[in-house]
């Protein structure tokens, strides 16, 4: 009879794809419930944070399709046309409850426009946590999904991107020159 000890412990796959973009490779991942890595390959610490996935997942990841990342494939194209402004995949983004409230946040930032770290916090209710919320929003695995690059200094400084500020400006920029102009407006 085996012991508890030596029995297997089960491990889930993380499916990957590298999907192609204007700003350069990307590396997608996903499990049974959805997106759980889209990052650019030059991303700091990208292995870091690979590893620390699959230890958060008990997961290895190994290269394939999941309809998940056949979704994610046409949602990424569609924002690249301007055409999408709003993900619809479905997402596995595990993190304790403060990084879920941060995320979700995230993600309520509209389109085209941008936020402070400061309107975040005052947003959680939590005007202290802006270095938390800034740590937070720098461990989100899930690149232009969950838009943490809309996310700027209280001065409209651009403040740091793990995959580059150059990237974060042409995501901001690219996302204004996409985005609905109000009626009568010039500009």
């Amino acid at each position: 009879m085996k012991t508890q000890q030596e029995l297997p412990i089960e491990t889930s796959i993380i499916t990957t794809t590298e999907i192609s973009t204007p700003l350069g490779p990307m590396l997608a991942g996903a499990t049974a419930e959805g997106i759980c890595i889209l990052e650019f390959i030059n991303r700091i610490r990208l292995e870091k944070e690979i590893l620390d996935l699959q230890k958060l997942l008990n997961a290895v990841m190994q290269p394939g399709q999941n309809p998940h990342l056949d979704q994610l494939e046409n949602e990424l194209a569609e924002y690249f046309e301007g055409k999408r402004k709003v993900f619809s995949v479905p997402l596995h983004a595990p993190g304790n409850e403060f990084a879920q409230t941060v995320w979700k946040i995230l993600q309520e930032i509209p389109y085209g426009q941008t936020c402070s770290y400061k309107q975040q916090a005052d947003k959680m209710n939590n005007p202290k946590a802006i270095r938390a919320i800034a740590s937070t929003n720098g461990r989100n695995r899930l690149a232009i999904i969950i838009p943490c690059h809309r996310v700027i200094g209280s001065d409209g400084s651009m403040t740091g991107y793990a995959a580059g500020v150059e990237k974060k400006k042409w995501l901001l920029k690219f996302e204004r020159d996409n985005s609905e102009k109000p009626a009568n407006t010039l500009f």
